[in-house]
């Protein structure tokens, strides 16, 4: 039985981030909403309650019992910490200003083994609209900033532990210290979450599962799905039969390329070629949300079709991982709709097959991880997110094949000038985009009357947030330069400088 620390999440733009900074110290944690979390079994060996946007003055606002905590060690961050000070007796009150950024701890309780090994004047990081204004007489100060006199606090005799700071950010610099040593030192965790210690327990799991079942799994190049087949095939080997799809959609070379990758790992892959059915269902379509409809439905189709081919197969593989979970049982319920999303969500309904996701338990990096441990090629780990319609939703407006073969040479001048620049792994990801857009341009002594793309490339952790990459201006005036050499009907090209949020990082 793994050893887990259990997060309560009260809505906190933060609560995934506590998470991954608990699984950088190899301890397993969950994340449950603080109204629907499981029963705590022997394997919980503490609670981390969440920081959230309300008010624990507000009426109806998130509460929790904390009774059913019993003796576990317990650390509330922010709303958390002014649950419990709350709760047991002590007072909140409105900020006279609201505390946002970073601060420094002005006093620390030196005997406090939650700040063992911190620096005075260490730096935090205050995000609260709320002052915990007393605490009750079983509880005691244990850290102060100039402006918080309770930025910390602790139960006199219970592993319980209050701070109005948060650890998880990066601003506060030694808050990886601090979340180790509650999760280790004071919940005594052992640190053995590792990918080794997870491929070993996930294949003896999927074999017992699975037995000699076969399992169908729609392959997509990126490392989600590659994880999962290697994990699949290790387990149940030539059971696992996969299929990866040429849309017509993909980069340039991209479907013989990542074919040829599958096959050199072992993988039992078909490659299926339905360019001819994409370009067709997408004819005549403009709007995004139809294209996207309609490269999802004739997937389904082409997949559905190859898999029926393969008789008895009980399983449906899929790459689903750990913040596609949590988002389904979100405690701020079903997130607004910016776009739909392109996967095999559809499929187990159509095909009735039963699910198994090797990977629901990681976060993206520990997917990596697993990856590099099970010895998979780098250049198929480090690639970037490409987005399940492809160059459908790059190209604006509709999508003909002549449309994609433009964006295709676009895009493969832009991606290979960030590898041969050894700019591509400094980049979250990266693309060009077709846009309905003329421009007058000269070429020669002649007018030109030609297309406009734009690319794009952005930093980000998880894609949740992202900052437009300040490429090198030799870098862009070099490519741009080859794009409208070397492919016809371009004659600009733009560079987009929008963050995430308020632009999304991909424009359809």
């Amino acid at each position: 039985m793994t050893a887990k620390i259990l997060i309560l999440d009260f809505g906190s733009q933060y609560t995934q981030l506590i998470a991954r900074r608990v699984r950088e110290l190899n301890v397993y944690c969950e994340i449950h909403p603080y109204n629907h979390y499981p029963a705590i079994d022997a394997a919980v060996k503490g609670i981390i309650l969440s920081g959230s946007p309300c008010s624990v003055r507000d009426e109806g606002a998130p509460d929790v019992n904390l009774a059913d905590f019993g003796n576990l060690p317990v650390l509330g961050i922010c709303y958390g910490a002014q649950l419990m000070a709350q709760k047991t007796g002590g007072n909140v009150l409105p900020s006279t200003i609201r505390e946002y950024g970073r601060a420094n701890l002005s006093f620390i309780h030196e005997h406090d083994p939650l700040f063992r090994y911190l620096s005075p004047q260490s730096q935090v990081w205050m995000s609260h609209g709320d002052t915990i204004s007393a605490i009750s007489d079983d509880f005691e100060i244990t850290a102060s900033t100039a402006t918080v006199k309770v930025a910390a606090y602790r139960h006199k005799s219970a592993p319980v532990y209050g701070i109005q700071f948060h650890p998880e950010v990066t601003h506060s610099l030694e808050g990886r210290q601090l979340l180790r040593n509650f999760v280790v030192d004071i919940c005594g965790c052992a640190q053995d979450w590792t990918s080794a210690a997870f491929i070993e327990t996930t294949v003896a799991e999927l074999r017992e599962k699975l037995g000699n079942d076969k399992v169908v799994l729609g392959l997509s190049g990126g490392v989600d799905s590659s994880v999962a087949a290697q994990l699949l095939h290790r387990a149940i080997g030539a059971n696992l039969h996969c299929i990866f799809v040429d849309n017509g959609l993909l980069r340039k070379g991209e479907f013989e390329q990542v074919l040829h990758s599958y096959q050199d790992m072992g993988l039992n892959v078909r490659g299926v070629d339905a360019k001819a059915r994409f370009y067709d269902a997408l004819k005549g379509l403009t709007d995004p949300e139809q294209k996207r409809k309609a490269i999802g439905r004739v997937f389904i189709e082409v997949f559905d079709h190859e898999a029926h081919a393969i008789s008895d197969v009980k399983w449906l593989g899929q790459g689903t991982i750990y913040p596609d979970v949590i988002e389904s049982v979100s405690v701020k319920g079903p997130s607004v709709t910016i776009k739909s999303h392109h996967n095999v969500g559809g499929l187990p309904e159509t095909m009735k097959l039963k699910v198994v996701e090797p990977l629901r338990l990681l976060f993206k990096d520990e997917v990596r991880a697993v990856g590099r441990t099970l010895g998979m090629p780098d250049n198929l780990l480090g690639r970037h997110p490409f987005p399940g319609p492809g160059l459908a939703i790059r190209i604006l407006g509709e999508v003909t094949p002549e449309k994609v073969a433009v964006l295709q040479e676009v895009d493969h001048i832009f991606i290979n000038g960030l590898r041969e620049h050894e700019l591509y792994d400094q980049v979250w990801q990266a693309g060009a985009v077709l846009l309905p857009v003329q421009s007058v341009g000269v070429m020669g002594d002649e007018r030109t009357y030609e297309n406009v793309v734009a690319l794009r490339a952005v930093t980000s952790v998880d894609g949740m947030t992202a900052d437009w990459s300040r490429l090198p201006y030799e870098f862009l005036a070099e490519i741009s330069n080859q794009i409208i050499n070397r492919v016809k009907g371009v004659n600009r090209v733009v560079y987009d400088i929008s963050s995430k949020p308020p632009a999304t990082i991909e424009w359809e």
